[in-house]
């Protein structure tokens, strides 16, 4: 008889404490996941032009050591080039072969790497000669490249970025990019500035500025205005993003461009 004493004064010991969870939680107001905050909108103002190849097919752009490291694209016609600023000249070319689709590109140390559209490898040039020392292989779609100094980082026309290691090309980790509507796809040539990734998104006169941290658009550059449209409809649109640390100059270019500017961002109020 005790036993059923002791097991009912049990009972309702935790219907009650039941209860009294499920009112305490009631009265609680629920906690809703707060959507990104809206990113700072720039525009631009041309600090300088500068000629640029109207023939290359801009896919990747970097800047080092005074001067642009350019590749391009097309089947039969992707090359990795150094080109000088000023005059726009190409003092050095590599071609890949008739297959090969060239895409993105940064530097690593004394090395440059370029990636390939479809053909899942990445090439390896000395920065010296742009002679070819090593291939990488990788899986998917070759789109933008650039490093942060520990590693590189890799856009494949998705909302996603890669992380990979600089040597072996083993993926470390990705992030998928978003700002308060939701993610950003086609994302394309990317470039490291001030500790943010900046990505051309393909097809549109922008660039997402990303919290490498997070994955988070903190700003957008609308560079509406800036094509000097001349090539065929899809084809001439901007692709093509280096910085001058040194100096603190930003770069812009794009498919088929007679020209490659340098901007200064302006705030929007």
């Amino acid at each position: 008889m005790r036993r059923g004493l002791l097991s009912m004064r049990r009972s309702c010991g935790l219907a009650l404490a039941l209860i009294l969870l499920q009112a305490c939680s009631a009265s609680e107001p629920v906690q809703q996941a707060q959507a990104p905050p809206e990113p700072v909108v720039y525009g631009y103002e041309v600090v300088r032009e500068y000629p640029h190849d109207p023939e290359a097919f801009t896919q990747g752009l970097i800047f080092r050591d005074g001067f642009l490291y350019e590749s391009t694209g097309q089947t039969g016609r992707s090359s990795v080039r150094k080109v000088m600023l000023e005059t726009g000249e190409v003092v050095q070319r590599h071609m890949l072969a008739n297959e090969y689709f060239g895409e993105g590109l940064t530097d690593w140390g004394a090395q440059l790497i370029q990636l390939s559209w479809v053909s899942n490898v990445a090439f390896v040039y000395d920065l010296a000669t742009l002679k070819e020392v090593g291939r990488l292989p990788y899986a998917g779609e070759g789109w933008g490249l650039t490093q942060d100094g520990t590693r590189l980082i890799m856009s494949d026309g998705t909302p996603n970025l890669r992380f990979l290691d600089p040597v072996t090309f083993n993926e470390r980790s990705r992030m998928n990019v978003r700002d308060q509507k939701g993610s950003v796809d086609d994302l394309n040539e990317l470039e490291f500035v001030k500790g943010s990734i900046y990505a051309n998104v393909w097809l549109t006169e922008r660039i997402a500025v990303i919290a490498p941290d997070t994955g988070l658009v903190t700003a957008w550059v609308d560079l509406a205005g800036l094509r000097p449209r001349q090539g065929a409809p899809g084809d001439d649109v901007l692709n093509g993003i280096a910085y001058d640390a040194a100096g603190d100059r930003l770069f812009v270019t794009g498919k088929l461009w007679p020209k490659l500017f340098e901007i200064r961002l302006k705030a929007r109020p």
